[in-house]
């Protein structure tokens, strides 16, 4: 067999131009379909212990991947400098996330850090991270202490033969929920009312795969005060061999769920929130908190591009405007250059006044520009899901 090669990094980015005309940050940033800026998503490393084969499969990241220098990623200062400046625009939400965000050393002083900014109203930023729970049970207490609010653990199944395959490095399920378990005992997403809806779970649905395991997981969370979403197995990327086949619709999804089930619709909880909110309802046939809700995240079979608020920064500081993009804009080369905090602001700006990206949209409708040649859309392992 001849060894797959994957260059990640072809074509990759482009010039940020700082324009003519500045652009002020006014925090009323719009894109080409009146889109706002509200969430930033800061990949932090592109390194991660697990090599789930929807994201980072082994053969393509193995012992001979060369991941990116370390001085090639953006510092911490770097991170909460240009973080500041994307707040000043509107964003209202960080989200650190990887690779696995939890390798990246000192994480907690990054996490300070951007802990002390303030919107231009003086109000606290909703400060988040996305993992894979291997490192939580270790990490919680020195997250929760340098100022995360909440946290959302990836986990594709509880029958550990499974969750060990999709892992593909042989760790246990029973550490990931021991690190849901630490998160809960140091108060990681526990919300005014004493709950954890800022406590979620992300579950990858793949037919061939963990099919098997949603009863399982909507049984073991349904009442534990967790939000459990289920997410459709995305076309991210080149190298996770991705199959239509493969997706299971979330519609489908929620008529196996309310086989067992009662379930009820519930309002999305903020603008551009990408997963659908279902209650487990009661013997009234209503919603009843204190079973919880789980969530399913369409973005193959019902796109949600038309309020996407989200922009992407990658651990060397290139700014993407989608997950499924193909390039982005080195944000790194201006922070580095001397160039100051308005140039930049406006850098950005500008970037978003022309985003008209809306690749789900596209593909719903079999309307997809041809690839350009050398061009890859970018891994999720890159910039985060």
């Amino acid at each position: 067999m001849s060894e797959r090669v994957i260059s990640l990094f072809d074509l990759r980015n482009r010039p940020a131009a700082v324009p003519a005309t500045p652009i002020p940050a006014t925090g009323l940033l719009g894109d080409k379909r009146g889109r706002p800026l509200r969430d930033l998503r800061i990949s932090v490393t592109d390194r991660c212990n697990f090599r789930c084969n929807y994201c980072m499969p082994k053969e393509v990241f193995n012992t001979d991947y060369k991941y990116l220098p370390h001085s090639s990623l953006l510092s911490f200062e770097e991170i909460t400098r240009i973080a500041r400046l994307f707040v000043s625009h509107g964003v209202q939400k960080l989200r650190l996330t990887g690779g696995e965000p939890l390798l990246r050393k000192n994480l907690e002083v990054l996490i300070a850090q951007l802990a002390a900014l303030r919107t231009p109203e003086g109000l606290p930023l909703d400060l988040t991270l996305t993992t894979n729970g291997s490192l939580l049970r270790r990490k919680a207490a020195g997250l929760k202490a340098a100022g995360l609010q909440r946290v959302t653990v990836s986990l594709d199944g509880l029958n550990d033969t499974i969750f060990r395959a999709m892992n593909d490095v042989d760790f246990p399920v029973a550490d990931v929920l021991d690190g849901i378990e630490a998160a809960k005992e140091v108060g990681l997403g526990r919300d005014a009312k004493g709950g954890f809806s800022g406590l979620k779970i992300n579950m990858v649905v793949k037919k061939s795969t963990n099919l098997g395991e949603i009863i399982p997981m909507a049984r073991h969370f349904r009442g534990s005060g967790l939000t459990l979403r289920f997410i459709e197995y995305m076309d991210v990327g080149e190298t996770n061999g991705w199959q239509m086949d493969e997706v299971l619709p979330s519609a489908e999804l929620i008529k196996l769920l309310q086989t067992e089930f009662p379930l009820v619709p519930l309002e999305a909880s903020a603008p551009g929130e990408t997963a659908q909110r279902w209650g487990y309802a009661n013997a009234q046939g209503v919603f009843d908190p204190r079973l919880g809700e789980v969530g399913v995240i369409s973005s193959v079979t019902q796109a949600f591009c038309g309020d996407c608020n989200r922009a992407r920064l990658s651990t060397e500081g290139q700014l993407y405007l989608c997950l499924f993009a193909a390039q982005g804009f080195d944000l790194r080369t201006l922070m580095r250059n001397g160039t100051s905090d308005a140039d930049i602001a406006s850098a950005i700006g500008l970037i978003w006044n022309e985003r008209d990206d809306r690749y789900s949209e596209l593909r719903g409708q079999n309307l997809q520009p041809p690839p350009v040649p050398g061009q890859k859309r970018v891994e999720m392992s890159y910039i985060g899901g």
